[in-house]
């Protein structure tokens, strides 16, 4: 895993814009599609942003998320409402190039078995992401992969549902679907986030976070979030 120290917030979610272009233009190149899933965030809505400034290839680019909150449409809780927000409105992707989790299912089990079978129409079987982006919550959660709840455990399943966090239920990727993604990208800031982002950087798998693979991640912190790692000249 590779860490990049960055200067604050709007470092990191600059530099992970140009970071997602990038992998963008080069999906495109090799495979003719670019399939991302953004997660929710003060900062990956600012990366959002900066995104649709950047030279994307848009036509070609499918969109789909990461986790959502089980919330009725156009709540300030859905990480939609900020996705439409920060990106849509800035950018010419079209509807049916948007992807969301249907959340507002009756049942969602059922419904998270539909975005399954969505994510593998986009890619193929298994379903292989071309880029992930990640947060990383101060109790080591990472999408809604939150410690203690059972979605740990789920290993046949590539989307379920979790118990209540912070109020809401959540629908997520689980850890399979994550591990097989072709680029995972971290935005880590925050002081709040040091401890466990020194413990991401080890690989700690007593922490939800720990449990994604490396070989592929990119982490893109600030100076806050990086001021328990240990100094190396790799990872500065």
């Amino acid at each position: 895993m590779r860490i990049e120290t960055l200067a604050d917030a709007d470092a990191v979610a600059r530099a992970g814009a140009a970071l997602t272009a990038e992998e963008a233009r080069g999906a495109v190149a090799a495979r003719g599609r670019f399939v991302v899933a953004f997660s929710g965030g003060r900062t990956p809505w600012q990366m959002l942003r900066a995104l649709a400034d950047e030279k994307m290839p848009w036509p070609a680019v499918q969109v789909v998320q990461v986790d959502e909150r089980v919330a009725p449409a156009g709540d300030p809780d859905r990480n939609l409402t900020h996705l439409r927000d920060s990106l849509l409105a800035h950018c010419p992707l079209r509807p049916e190039q948007v992807h969301p989790m249907p959340v507002e299912s009756a049942d969602l089990e059922a419904a998270s078995l539909d975005y399954a079978l969505t994510l593998r129409k986009l890619t193929g079987s298994p379903a292989v992401l071309d880029l992930v982006h990640l947060g990383l919550g101060p109790d080591g959660h990472t999408a809604s992969l939150v410690p203690a709840d059972p979605v740990l455990d789920v290993t046949e399943r590539d989307v379920a549902t979790t118990g209540a966090y912070q109020g809401r239920r959540r629908m997520t990727l689980t850890f399979p679907v994550l591990n097989r993604a072709r680029r995972i990208v971290w935005l880590v800031t925050g002081r709040d986030k040091a401890e466990m982002l020194a413990r991401l950087s080890r690989a700690d798998a007593a922490i939800p976070a720990g449990r994604i693979q490396q070989d592929t991640a990119v982490v893109l912190a600030d100076r806050e979030a990086a001021a328990r790692l240990a100094i190396e000249p790799s990872r500065r």
